[in-house]
């Protein structure tokens, strides 16, 4: 990694880091999450960056993968995980934080819960640290406060335009041995008072390309066109492409769907209906240092 590509993570990572002190100030019981998203979407490239992906804001039960609708008059409430990614040129800083809007003690345990881990494993992590050990750190630090480490969750290697890379480090003891190479990483437990595993639950309205190609109608080929040009392999989301082209889009993305040139991923579910929590940082790992772009 050379010193430009790491000044564009450190930069998208400071901007993150600004837009959650922004999201914390104004988030509140009620609000809706059109409004709660659209706020920070603005906010971060007021700040020079671009969202890497649709904001998450997923609440209670749902773990992850939740943006509102066009429409959506849904509100904020309950245990509200908010998910944000910022990139510079495709360079990436994921991170998340979440919020207690219903004044609950168990909310707020589980929000520590996911705060220490995500604490004590970047901490752990170096070029020495064995995969397992950092999955243990994550497990431990929730199991102790009477939580379950969602197992089929896990965080991420991250490359330019590119948020799964490939590489998982895992919320639990996994027993791999290898040790982590010189890379980006997202590290993200996820705490619930459930059972410790998700579910795939409905359509999230958050797509990605998946492969090239085209579709026959002239309209869906320019919302393609248009997707492509502007997000690459990154994710985006129906209220986006709204914004563009009005309700037409839902149609053609539709076809674009049917063709399997775009997923849609769908909401996750914790598979009892368990409250979860999250926290989230990225990481620079290099052969001689660390780097927390998003602290």
């Amino acid at each position: 990694m050379n010193s430009e590509e790491i000044s564009k993570l450190e930069k998208a990572g400071k901007i993150a880091v600004e837009t959650i002190a922004y999201a914390k100030s104004f988030i509140k019981p009620g609000m809706l999450l059109i409004e709660i998203a659209e706020k920070i979407e603005k906010k971060i490239e007021e700040l020079g960056g671009k969202p890497a992906f649709p904001v998450n804001l997923s609440i209670n039960e749902v773990a992850a993968h939740s943006t509102p609708l066009p429409d959506s008059k849904e509100t904020a409430h309950g245990l509200l995980k908010v998910d944000l990614g910022v990139h510079i040129d495709g360079y990436v800083a994921d991170t998340a934080f979440s919020l207690d809007l219903d004044n609950s003690s168990e909310n707020k345990k589980l929000i520590s819960a996911t705060e220490n881990a995500l604490k004590s494993a970047c901490s752990l992590v170096n070029q020495k640290s064995k995969i397992r050990e950092i999955g243990s750190t994550i497990e431990k630090e929730i199991k102790s406060l009477g939580f379950q480490p969602i197992m089929n969750l896990s965080g991420h290697s991250i490359e330019p335009y590119n948020l799964h890379a490939g590489f998982t480090v895992p919320n639990y003891d996994n027993s791999q041995e290898k040790t982590l190479p010189s890379g980006v990483y997202a590290i993200e437990p996820f705490a619930t008072n459930g059972s410790g595993k998700i579910r795939d639950g409905k359509p999230s309205s958050i797509y990605a390309i998946t492969k090239s190609g085209n579709v026959r109608d002239s309209f869906s080929r320019s919302v393609l066109l248009y997707i492509r040009e502007n997000y690459s392999t990154l994710p985006f989301c129906t209220r986006w492409i709204y914004k563009k082209f009005g309700s037409r889009c839902i149609v053609a993305l539709q076809q674009i769907e049917q063709v399997g040139l775009i997923h849609q991923y769908p909401q996750l579910i914790e598979i009892n209906n368990g409250k979860v929590a999250q926290a989230e940082n990225t990481v620079i790992l290099l052969k001689d240092r660390k780097i927390i772009t998003t602290e």
